[in-house]
């Protein structure tokens, strides 16, 4: 068993209007390189917070501590191209790297300690240093200096890919979609163009897009909410990331294609060898794709352990009020328990 991350007494604290709002508190958690992991609660549990600092992806206004340690070696990669960036102005301080830890060159671990005194970098989309939500939301940091490295590029976007809520925000709307996911295999691969369009096109078919040419120069409005997730889900393991993150991402789809998105990715990430950080608020999705689950509440880790032990046995009680919450499709119609006709 091998630790790809290893997360130590994090918090992260938004700052606006004067005031401050813990959003983490001193979490620790190993993340195991292979394993699918679901973290899970409420809404403002900071589950999406804790995705965002995996990813250095927390806003400037975030102050941050502890440390996140990855132990693995890195891919070569390069820098996205600016025409796939979102339009976040650095000099609004929208977007920071306020972030916690990074790949490093060795497989010793190594700690990137973070908070307010540490190394903090704007990222400018000028630069072409951050393929955000446009490309899938393949995301990572470079050019943050290491003491054992202090001249070494940390990656960005072969890594991790992301795969947010909503793919209407992840995709560019002006840009047909097979560019799109070449733009990432161009990138990141360093193939010539006609490989990266080739590449794009097994990529569409390995996420059973219907009818992968004609879906090539599709644009995102042509295509279905479903789809639409799918193509994100294709740019973000565009590049063979070893860690996925999907946020939410199937909070925004219908009960059938929230299955169907489920299978594809855990058929994804079973191809590929990746590690899965799921973010979800149903505790019954993640149970169905999960080989542990993290359940947070109020910015705290209050429990973990394996699918199994926290659907059957879990320990917290707010853990057996989300299962409680939950109805199954299986479940009685409610109009019939109360007597009522429909």
């Amino acid at each position: 068993m091998t630790v790809l991350a290893s997360i130590r007494d994090l918090a992260v604290t938004y700052r606006r209007d004067g005031s401050e709002v813990a959003a983490l508190r001193n979490i620790n958690l190993d993340i195991i390189a292979g394993e699918r992991l679901a973290i899970i609660g409420e809404s403002g549990s900071g589950k999406s917070t804790l995705a965002l600092a995996i990813a250095g992806l927390l806003p400037q206004s975030a102050r941050t501590e502890g440390s996140i340690e990855w132990i693995s070696q890195p891919l070569s990669g390069a820098k996205a191209p600016p025409s796939v960036l979102p339009d976040i102005s650095p000099s609004r301080g929208e977007i920071g790297s306020s972030a916690a830890g990074s790949f490093q060159p060795t497989s010793a671990p190594t700690s990137s300690a973070i908070g307010e005194s540490g190394n903090r970098r704007t990222i400018s989309p000028l630069e072409g240093e951050m393929s955000g939500r446009t490309e899938g939301g393949l995301v990572g940091r470079r050019g943050q200096e290491s003491a054992s490295k202090p001249n070494h590029n940390l990656l960005l976007g072969r890594d991790i890919g992301f795969v947010f809520q909503d793919p209407s925000a992840s995709l560019d709307p002006v840009m047909a979609i097979g560019k799109q996911i070449a733009e990432v295999v161009h990138t990141h691969l360093g193939l010539d163009w006609r490989q990266s369009f080739a590449k794009a096109i097994t990529l569409l078919e390995r996420v059973r897009l219907p009818d992968p040419d004609s879906a090539l120069h599709a644009f995102p409005h042509q295509l279905s909410g479903g789809q639409k997730q799918r193509v994100a889900i294709a740019a973000a393991i565009a590049a063979g990331p070893k860690l996925l993150i999907a946020d939410e991402a199937t909070s925004a789809l219908d009960t059938i294609v929230q299955a169907e998105i489920v299978a594809l990715i855990r058929r994804l990430v079973a191809e590929d060898g990746m590690t899965l950080l799921f973010i979800s608020h149903d505790i019954a999705l993640a149970a169905e794709l999960a080989e542990r689950i993290a359940v947070f509440r109020h910015g705290e880790l209050i429990e973990l352990g394996g699918t199994g032990q926290i659907v059957n046995a879990p320990t917290q009680a707010y853990t057996r009020a989300l299962l409680d919450a939950h109805i199954g499709l299986d479940a009685a119609p409610l109009l019939n328990r109360n007597g009522l006709n429909a």
